[in-house]
């Protein structure tokens, strides 16, 4: 697959059918580690978690997390707590891969993430981003057993997608580009 057909084909899939392989998970991370790094420092480390009881507790933290996030417009406190447990369904039928840096480093595993994205969608896989903060964050590293001198970057899910993969709603092409000043 072309990268920029990778690129276009890209999408959030938060719904799947079932998880991805082993063998494309390893192909997925492989991807990943060929990111680049700062001074070629290859900070990262990759964990496929494949313990049903370890997804559950990161699947949970993620729902307690965004239950706390205010109503958006429109919303109410039931929304919130639905767009929530939503959060948590989510993970059901996924491969789940935690990427994490030397502390500091983060910048360079967002690199990898993008990197797996795409090769996810060479796989005929879709993939979702999820993210921890404040004391989440420090709980899914405990839970990982991260060293003290790593942190978080992120978790990524894969999975044949169950949903209707449709094209998202984009500003129009080069309305974001200037030249030499904003």
């Amino acid at each position: 697959m072309d990268v920029y057909e990778a690129i276009e084909k890209r999408r959030t899939i938060r719904i799947f059918k079932k998880g991805a392989t082993e063998e494309q998970l390893r192909r997925i991370i492989l991807a990943g580690s060929k990111a680049p790094s700062g001074g070629n420092r290859q900070p990262w480390e990759f964990i496929m978690i494949d313990d049903a009881k370890i997804i559950d507790q990161l699947a949970e933290l993620k729902y307690q997390l965004n239950r706390k996030l205010p109503a958006g417009s429109g919303e109410t406190q039931k929304d919130v707590e639905e767009r929530a447990l939503n959060q948590k369904r989510w993970f059901k039928n996924s491969s789940v891969v935690a990427i994490c840096t030397t502390s500091g480093q983060s910048v360079n595993g967002w690199l990898a993430v993008e990197n797996m994205s795409l090769a996810a969608v060479a796989e005929g896989l879709g993939s979702n981003i999820i993210t921890y903060w404040d004391e989440a964050k420090k709980e899914v590293e405990k839970i990982l057993n991260l060293p003290k001198d790593y942190e978080l970057t992120c978790v990524l899910k894969f999975g044949v997608p169950a949903e209707e993969v449709k094209p998202p709603k984009r500003r129009a092409e080069f309305s974001w580009l200037h030249k030499n000043k904003f």
